[in-house]
């Protein structure tokens, strides 16, 4: 006989409306409207033929049959995500993913993916560019890659390496720039700036750098961007100095695209780290042991610089 059985869609929009206590948060997290999540529930409630939510002037609460509904329901979606992910994984056995900042990414991982075809040819990489917490469930992140101080509960974690800020400009714009001399002259050029980014409240910018050095910062016009990688490419064209922490420039001191302005170096407040599920697959691991290989080689390189 077959079963009788509601709605997944349905389903899965009434779990998530009573785990956040409302339509407004569930469809944040499913990415759909309110209104959507509210239809899917009626939907649900039309094929009960019962009410799981009580509707008030501000917002809904569960009914007494809408809490045991829920609570019977959510180790089942649990199960069924589980499982369905494992088998998706066996299909997908040769893919890493990896969640990056688009920055490191760009600069950092894409130059060495011909290092990692030759030394791990039985991975293939997927590269999610994001700031935001991995959900390795969610997302199916094998690895991510996060800029911080530390803290990531449950998580399998290796230090890769601090951040080390640098001025940087391309080698033409040094050759001109015949009064750059000491932290304090940088003043006297163009200066290129990140924008701030919320997430990264101690950042390191022109007024920390030069603070670190004991020169006051009155403040700088020059052009501004959005990313990184933007202010990295306005430098190595010569429009100007930019901070810039070594290891996202590293392929670039290679290639002599970009080279220090000055000597001095500053220590930024947060480090790079290397995170992955305690129960993370053995190509998963490969795929770490190579980065925490390319990052002793890269610190090898500059100690020679």
């Amino acid at each position: 006989m077959a079963r009788r059985l509601p709605p997944l869609q349905a389903l899965q929009a009434f779990e998530a409306a009573a785990r956040n206590d409302g339509f407004q948060r569930a469809g944040e997290e499913l990415h759909v409207s309110a209104g959507a999540i509210a239809h899917h529930v009626k939907q649900l409630e039309n094929w009960l033929g019962l009410p799981l939510f009580q509707r008030l002037p501000r917002g809904v609460t569960l009914t007494a049959a809408g809490n045991r509904y829920a609570e019977a329901l959510r180790p089942i979606l649990n199960n069924l995500a589980d499982v369905s992910d494992a088998l998706r994984n066996q299909l997908d056995e040769r893919v890493v993913t990896v969640s990056a900042t688009q920055s490191f990414a760009t600069r950092w991982l894409m130059p060495r993916l011909g290092r990692l075809r030759d030394k791990q040819p039985q991975i293939d990489l997927r590269v999610l560019a994001s700031t935001h917490p991995a959900d390795f469930v969610r997302d199916g992140v094998d690895v991510a890659i996060r800029l911080g101080r530390g803290g990531y509960a449950g998580m399998q974690v290796d230090l890769m390496q601090q951040e080390w800020f640098s001025a940087v400009c391309s080698p033409s714009f040094l050759e001109a720039a015949t009064d750059l001399r000491s932290p304090a002259d940088v003043l006297k050029y163009t200066l290129l700036h990140d924008e701030p980014e919320p997430r990264i409240p101690d950042e390191i910018d022109w007024s920390h750098w030069l603070h670190a050095f004991g020169v006051p910062y009155p403040g700088s016009s020059g052009a501004r961007f959005s990313h990184t990688y933007l202010t990295l490419e306005a430098a190595a064209s010569g429009q100007g100095i930019a901070i810039a922490a070594d290891t996202l420039i590293a392929n670039d001191y290679r290639s002599g695209r970009l080279v220090r302005a000055l000597p001095q170096r500053v220590l930024g407040p947060y480090r790079y780290h290397l995170l992955r599920t305690p129960d993370a697959r053995p190509l998963v691991q490969s795929f770490c042991d190579w980065v925490m290989q390319e990052v002793e080689q890269e610190e090898r390189e500059f100690a020679q610089t």
